[in-house]
């Protein structure tokens, strides 16, 4: 007897392992897409950490101790709370300086709109100029 085409069970057989290798397909790509949408954000949370340490360089705890500061399309908000407190500085002759200074922790936060992207605390000196050269 010479058969031509296939069977039903070869058929059957077919679809199974067409579908099959179709499932694993799609879940091969769903785990890429979760994949990178968490390393979108992590690279967001990168790119706003480093513009909120960037700006946060420019602060001086001692005399803007908190406040919150939009930089583009993040929103800084800090507070710095007093490690040390203030106390007058020594120069490198071992004379007293024309500045007080102090140790400060910050807490920044940044937020994209109404979502916290970072949250991290960072150490800083405050200074403040209490003398000038007519002092002396």
């Amino acid at each position: 007897m010479n058969q031509k085409g296939f069977t039903l069970l070869e058929a059957i057989v077919t679809l199974v392992l067409v579908a099959t290798t179709g499932i694993a397909l799609l879940d091969w790509i769903n785990t890429n897409l979760f994949s990178l949408q968490r390393i979108q954000a992590a690279q967001q949370r990168n790119e706003a950490t480093r513009n909120a340490l960037a700006f946060i360089d420019t602060v001086n705890p001692l005399e803007n101790p908190q406040g919150e500061e939009p930089i583009g399309v993040y929103k800084i908000s800090w507070n710095a709370l007093a490690v040390e407190l203030p106390r007058d500085g020594m120069n490198t002759g071992g004379y007293t300086s024309f500045f007080q200074v102090g140790l400060y922790d910050t807490e920044i936060e940044v937020h994209l709109e109404e979502t916290l992207l970072a949250h991290f605390t960072l150490r800083q000196v405050g200074f403040k100029q209490v003398r000038s050269n007519l002092d002396f």
